[in-house]
């Protein structure tokens, strides 16, 4: 057990000693100074003093005899409690039963020391230091901890109001260049020279691109900020729904999607509507060369339940795992896919405020696996067996 190094002259021990007998006071404060402890102490003789002198100072350890005329040595722990305060106590008695004494430590107490073993007791105290000193840094770092999470969420909030506003308030004056930059370019398209027609070019693509990005980050700052609207919902309807949405993909793609039997869950509908439409439009926009698969599944693990959302498209390598769920992240140039990166981005956060986590099982070439647990405390049932 490591020990606390003893306590210098420029801060000697504080002990409050709760002691009705003198000469068993004396000892104990003249076995803790053999031990090299500066000692500073306070002696209460009786519970009205005990309540005193926790009222009025500060002590790094109480120790106190179990039984005093009026006030036991485990009323002076709850005294100490009361007061909100974590300081150790050690009781030192003439005599405690193993019984009792498993009890008193059971209740509080930081240790136990026999009267007529008192050179034990600088083992004890020493201990004692220890442990609340550890139980001081734990209780720092939790707190600052707290702390930090809780500047994390302020600055989250505030970064999602940020997006909120600013890509809603862009909306319209991008809109206008957007608008006249066509003007521009159906009505003088051949009149200028080459090189202006290429500029105008680039400003209406320009345009339109931002005007997409806008809309994008609009639709991932919306996600939650209005909270959760949790209903009874049944996956399979949800997912009958994300496919008519996608309908006009799935035509043109030959895609074929199987669903598997899925569970009804307490979420946000709409939400989840667009979860599964952002997985399995992923799943057809980076097909391979054959017609796209997708197999859709759930499954039950321990205090959860796992959807799978199965394909056999282009594979992503395992080094891009989590970098994919990443807003505006993209591993392919727009040329060959288009799009800003913002699909899967909503997905995770869709799925962490339903309380899950989302991951990838996926090798390049290789087809792809999208899995998101969901608590199973949010599940009220299992629905019958559906196909799409």
């Amino acid at each position: 057990m490591p020990a606390t190094s003893a306590p210098s002259a420029e801060s000697p021990l504080r002990v409050l000693l709760v002691e009705d007998n003198a000469a068993d006071a004396e000892l104990v404060l003249q076995e803790l100074e053999r031990d090299g402890f500066e000692v500073c102490a306070d002696v209460a003789q009786n519970g009205d003093e005990l309540r005193q002198r926790l009222a009025t100072g500060a002590y790094d350890i109480v120790l106190a005899d179990y039984k005093l005329p009026d006030c036991r040595g485990m009323e002076a722990l709850q005294l100490i409690r009361d007061k909100n305060q974590h300081t150790p106590l050690i009781l030192v008695t003439g005599s405690l039963g193993d019984v009792m004494a498993v009890e008193c430590i059971k209740q509080g107490a930081t240790d136990y020391v026999l009267k007529d073993h008192l050179p034990r007791l600088q083992v004890a105290v020493r201990r004692a230091l220890y442990e609340s000193e550890l139980q001081q840094l734990r209780k720092q770092s939790e707190e600052k901890l707290a702390k930090k999470v809780e500047e994390l969420a302020r600055s989250n909030r505030e970064l999602e109001q940020f997006a909120y506003v600013a890509s809603h308030d862009l909306q319209e004056p991008l809109r206008m260049v957007a608008n006249y930059t066509q003007l521009l370019a159906d009505r003088y398209q051949g009149k200028l020279d080459g090189n202006a027609d290429k500029y105008v070019h680039y400003a209406v693509e320009g345009a339109t691109r931002m005007q997409t990005l806008i809309r994008d980050l609009l639709a991932y700052s919306r996600v939650g900020r209005q909270g959760l609207r949790r209903t009874n919902v049944d996956c399979n309807s949800v997912v009958e729904e994300a496919l008519r949405n996608l309908q006009s993909a799935i035509a043109e793609s030959a895609a074929v999607v199987q669903c598997g039997k899925l569970p009804e869950l307490q979420a946000d509908r709409l939400q989840l509507v667009q979860l599964f439409q952002n997985l399995i439009g992923n799943a057809i926009k980076f097909r391979g060369p054959e017609p796209p698969v997708i197999s859709i599944s759930a499954r039950q693990k321990e205090e959860s339940w796992v959807f799978s959302v199965e394909d056999n498209g282009i594979g992503i390598a395992p080094e891009h795992s989590e970098t994919i769920f990443v807003i505006f992240q993209r591993l392919h140039t727009r040329q060959e896919y288009p799009g800003n990166g913002i699909g899967l981005a909503i997905c995770k956060k869709i799925i962490e405020q339903h309380g899950g986590k989302i991951w990838l099982k996926s090798e390049s070439g290789n087809g792809s696996t999208f899995q998101f647990s969901l608590p199973i405390s949010h599940l009220t049932g299992v629905s019958e067996r559906h196909e799409g």
